[in-house]
Formats: C-alpha cells, sequence, structure tokens
C-alpha cells in the first residue's frame, strides 16, 4: 500500500524576491502563496488567455478589463501588492506580478526561468535575438572573400556586336 508523506514537504508556500525599489534600495519581499479560491481564479484567468493565444489571432477585446487585471495581481501577490505598487514603478511590478503568476500556475522553475530571462516560457525569443543565435552559430557570418563584379550593368565589356537579321553574334 502506498504511503504519502506530508504534502508541505515538496509545496512552496512562498517566493522571496529582490527588487530594487523607486529609491534605488534593495528589498526582498515575500509572497505568499493565494488561497485555494484565488488559485483557482487565476488558473481560471490564465487558461483563457491561454486558449486565446494558441488560437493564433487576437480576440476582439481585451481578455480582461483594467479592474480585472488589477484583481488578477492582487490575487497573485497577496499583502504585497499595496507596498509593492507604492514602491515600484510599472515595468518592475508587472514582471513581479507576472513571476507569480507563473509559479502559481505552473511551478517554482518556470517562474526563475522567467524572472532572469523575461520570456515566457515556451515562447520563442524575438527577432533580435534569434538573429543573434543564428549568427553566433553559423560560419556564414564570416566577411566573404570572394570579391564583388565590378560592374552590376548586364553589359559586357568585351561583347560583340550581333550580325544584322539573324540575331546570333558575329564571328571574327
Amino acid at each position: 500500500m502506498a504511503e504519502f508523506g506530508a504534502l508541505d514537504a515538496f509545496l512552496d508556500e512562498y517566493l522571496d524576491l529582490s527588487i530594487k525599489g523607486r529609491d534605488g534600495e534593495m528589498r526582498t519581499y515575500r509572497i505568499e502563496e493565494p488561497s485555494a479560491e484565488d488559485g483557482v481564479r487565476i488558473e481560471r484567468i490564465t487558461s483563457l488567455a491561454a486558449r486565446l493565444a494558441a488560437g493564433g489571432k487576437a480576440p476582439d477585446s481585451p481578455v480582461l478589463g483594467d479592474e480585472e487585471e488589477r484583481d488578477l495581481y492582487r490575487m497573485c501577490l497577496g499583502d504585497q501588492y499595496e507596498p509593492l505598487l507604492a514602491d515600484l514603478k510599472w515595468g518592475a511590478f508587472k514582471h513581479v506580478s507576472l513571476t507569480v503568476m507563473f509559479w502559481v500556475t505552473t511551478d517554482k522553475d518556470t517562474a526563475a526561468q522567467f524572472w532572469t530571462t523575461g520570456q515566457q516560457p515556451g515562447k520563442a525569443p524575438n527577432r533580435e535575438a534569434r538573429r543573434q543565435a543564428s549568427r553566433g552559430s553559423s560560419a556564414s557570418g564570416a566577411a566573404s572573400t570572394t570579391p564583388s563584379p565590378a560592374s552590376t550593368s548586364g553589359t559586357r565589356a568585351g561583347s560583340q556586336p550581333l550580325s544584322k537579321g539573324k540575331g546570333k553574334r558575329a564571328r571574327s
């Protein structure tokens, strides 16, 4: 018969995130795991967004209104919502919120990946990053040693005149 150990032995109940605030000071914020009810709501909202994204076309209207988006961030951040909102600029606040959302909906490793790269897990890197990667892994990025043609006008310097009426070059 299978025995189950204590559930809390492998669950992460919080994230500690070190963030530089508007004042330049580094602070560590402890984000607690959301309640079961909030966790279910976060899952539902993010699942809907993922299904819309998987469809390949933008929805006709915003998936979340402004108030719903604030509620999502509030559910993810819990007691740290207000302090983070007051201490951070928008980019940092959104990055923290999305990191926590990835933690809640997937796992700590996925959240850590987003935290360090800013890339949504499973999303292809932007065009510039893909170009840099292809340049670094290919010899084609090296300078070419083949000389360019002297003229690209389509004429050749030593061409013979065409003979009359036959459409062929005259032979000498």
